[in-house]
């Protein structure tokens, strides 16, 4: 047996998706191995291709979520095109889509009828808010999603509006989520020859980041209501941000193992058996108390070297809070390949976030984003058998596009 490039080398991916959720998934399955075909809506194919930072055309944006891919552009309202793309369907493993729901299947191409085409397929649909429930058939983008699952309400402080986070956490992580579902449904395929239909949402996986409300919630009988707290957590203290002198600094100490190494950072022993602050719910009662004690630590220092050194010392969770350059430009995050530098053919190098999953057995592929419809030609004949002159035929019929970036 060849040597595989990557660990899903050899699985073939129909990606219907746009814009980032669906594209996120895809574009990681592609960084392991996957061949993914991007099916992208003539004319103008995959909206992002607008979307900032634009330099001669080429959308960066574009080039960080596509990168490995195969563009296959195909006006789907033309039955000559559907007919093409549903004669793809026995010949890949995998169908990803991001569309409104109901979209796909007034395409053509909903489970039940690629299931028809293709028993082994495995099909994931990605969403907002899911693909049934009295929401689903609301428009929706990532924001929305950690709206309606209580996400917003616990982002800022609790005088103000809440705050919108400002990158796509939910999408993101949705398309972790999917890529998670399909290679275990691959994984399940593999074991009995059958293929299945998955989905996940935005909705569903910001609601899952709820690691302590739900269940308080829920427990206490309404008793406890979450609220947002700003810049300190409000059950574990300390835990949030402190003012240094040139920058904001998180520390975390509150729970009952930290607390006794905080107190020796800041050289107050006498803390530490303190039946004021002893336990997570004698600090909880007592939050701004435990926030001056340690901003007056903080500001009896002459700078944030020596809080760091301190904190070092004793092992106490920190971390300064870098602006998006400082962090690319952090020797940890340089070291480990956590921002990478790729290369693009119109846009030159520049750098995007590196790829967070790590294998033994293989080393990170070096992959390119195509130009709208690039892979046209290279698709319809590797899979379908497609002369060169057919293929002509349906370009100057407009079935399908191409561009040039």
């Amino acid at each position: 047996m060849d040597q595989l490039r990557h660990v899903l080398d050899g699985f073939k991916v129909l990606d219907f998706t746009q814009v980032l959720a669906g594209p996120a998934a895809t574009r990681m399955m592609a960084e392991m191995g996957a061949e993914v075909i991007k099916v992208e809506i003539a004319p103008d194919g995959d909206t992002s291709r607008a979307l900032p930072f634009l330099k001669d055309g080429r959308s960066a944006y574009y080039v960080q979520q596509n990168r490995g891919k195969k563009s296959l552009c195909v006006d789907l309202k033309n039955p000559v095109g559907r007919a093409l793309v549903q004669d793809l369907i026995p010949k890949v493993d995998v169908l990803v889509e991001n569309f409104a729901p109901g979209v796909i299947k007034r395409l053509g191409f909903g489970y039940e009828a690629v299931r028809e085409l293709n028993p082994g397929l495995v099909m994931c649909s990605i969403s907002t808010l899911g693909q049934s429930g009295p929401l689903a058939d609301r428009p929706g983008y990532d924001t929305v999603g950690a709206a309606y699952a209580g996400v917003v309400d616990m982002c800022g402080y609790p005088d103000r509006a809440p705050v919108m986070p400002s990158l796509a956490l939910g999408d993101s992580s949705t398309g972790v989520h999917a890529v998670a579902a399909i290679t275990s449904a691959l994984l399940g395929r593999a074991r009995t020859g059958r293929g299945q239909y998955i989905e996940t949402s935005l909705l569903d996986c910001y609601f899952g980041y709820h690691e302590l409300n739900v269940q308080m919630v829920s427990l206490s009988r309404g008793a406890y209501q979450p609220r947002r707290s700003g810049a300190h957590h409000s059950m574990v203290a300390p835990a949030g941000m402190y003012k240094g002198k040139d920058s904001y600094l998180l520390i975390i100490g509150g729970l009952d193992r930290q607390w006794p190494s905080l107190c020796r950072a800041m050289g107050r022993s006498d803390l530490i058996d303190d039946p004021r602050y002893n336990s997570i719910a004698a600090r909880a009662a007592r939050v701004p108390e435990i926030i001056k004690i340690v901003q007056d630590w903080i500001d009896s220092l002459n700078d944030d070297g020596a809080v760091e050194a301190a904190l070092v010392e004793h092992r106490v969770p920190f971390a300064p809070i870098l602006t998006v350059e400082q962090a690319m430009n952090h020797p940890h995050l340089r070291q480990r390949r956590t921002v990478r530098t790729i290369s693009d053919r119109f846009l030159g190098e520049f750098e995007v976030p590196g790829f967070p999953m790590r294998f033994s057995d293989y080393p990170e592929l070096a992959l390119e984003a195509p130009t709208l419809g690039e892979h046209n030609a290279a698709v319809l004949a590797d899979y379908l058998g497609y002369p060169p002159e057919r293929i002509a035929d349906l370009e100057r019929a407009g079935v399908l596009h191409r561009g040039p970036r």
